[in-house]
Order: C-alpha cells, then sequence, then structure tokens
C-alpha cells in the first residue's frame, strides 16, 4: 500500500477530480497525503509601466494559495489529513520537473495527476504537464482523465 501520495493541483476540474481519486485510493489508510501547487514565475515580456510586476506576482502567489486552501479543505471534509505545498518555480522551469522533484524529495511512493487526455494539434500546443511528470517521476504516476 502506499504511504506518500502526492497530488498536483492547478484549480481545474481535471486536478479535482485527481485529488479526489487520491481521496479515495487513501481511503482510511495511514497514508499522508501532500498537495502541491506550482506558481511559475511572471516574467514581464515588455517593459511597461502600467503592468506591476510586484503586484502581478503576488496575485498569482495568492491565487495558488487559494487552489491549495480549496484542496485541503476537500481532503478534510473526506476525512483526510493532507500537507498543502505551494512551490515558486524560477522562471524557465518546467512544471513537470519541478513535480517530479517534488515527488523526490519527499519521497512520494505514487503522484496522482490529472490530464486533459489531449491529441493532435492541441497536444503539440499546449503540450501536457502529465505527460511530461510520467517520463521523469521517481514514483509510479496514477493519471486521471477529465470527464
Amino acid at each position: 500500500m502506499y504511504q506518500h501520495v502526492l497530488v498536483p493541483v492547478d484549480g481545474s476540474q481535471t486536478s479535482d477530480l485527481a485529488l479526489r481519486e487520491a481521496i479515495k485510493l487513501i481511503g482510511a489508510t495511514k497514508a499522508e497525503l501532500r498537495i502541491v501547487h506550482v506558481v511559475e514565475a511572471v516574467m514581464p515580456l515588455l517593459d511597461v509601466e502600467l503592468l506591476n510586476v510586484d503586484e502581478l506576482r503576488q496575485a498569482v502567489h495568492d491565487a495558488g494559495l487559494k487552489i491549495l486552501a480549496r484542496a485541503e479543505t476537500a481532503a478534510r471534509e473526506a476525512g483526510v489529513s493532507a500537507k498543502t505545498t505551494l512551490i515558486e518555480a524560477r522562471a524557465g522551469a518546467r512544471i513537470a520537473k519541478v513535480i517530479a522533484d517534488e515527488a523526490g524529495a519527499w519521497p512520494a511512493d505514487l503522484i496522482v495527476i490529472g490530464t486533459h487526455g489531449r491529441r493532435g494539434v492541441d497536444h503539440l500546443f499546449l503540450g501536457s504537464v502529465a505527460e511530461g511528470v510520467i517520463r521523469i517521476a521517481p514514483a509510479p504516476v496514477l493519471l486521471i482523465r477529465s470527464r
């Protein structure tokens, strides 16, 4: 049985489904649940005086905390204790690598992550964090598809 389950969340319906599946999987066991959200570094594309980069960074940070709080509440309401971690990625970091590194450092023995299941042109342009995690994860990955 798994002892350390990591669930990356991004506030989407798909990540909510992944969290629910992880909660079901943990059930009444004594497994630890860690919910993470990765905040990407905000880099202004243009030096525009009307754009306050510090305010934008703070807004992104605060939004990440809200996503984690909502996920923690969902776990608690299901009777599962969870720890949350907001990870601030450096500029240019691949989100999948940040998640895999966190899973290895904790150490997670399972990663549960949502995937939109995009194919074709959508996949080509949007890519997939979940696919990236699968390729470099230090632990098994359970993919939960969107409905």
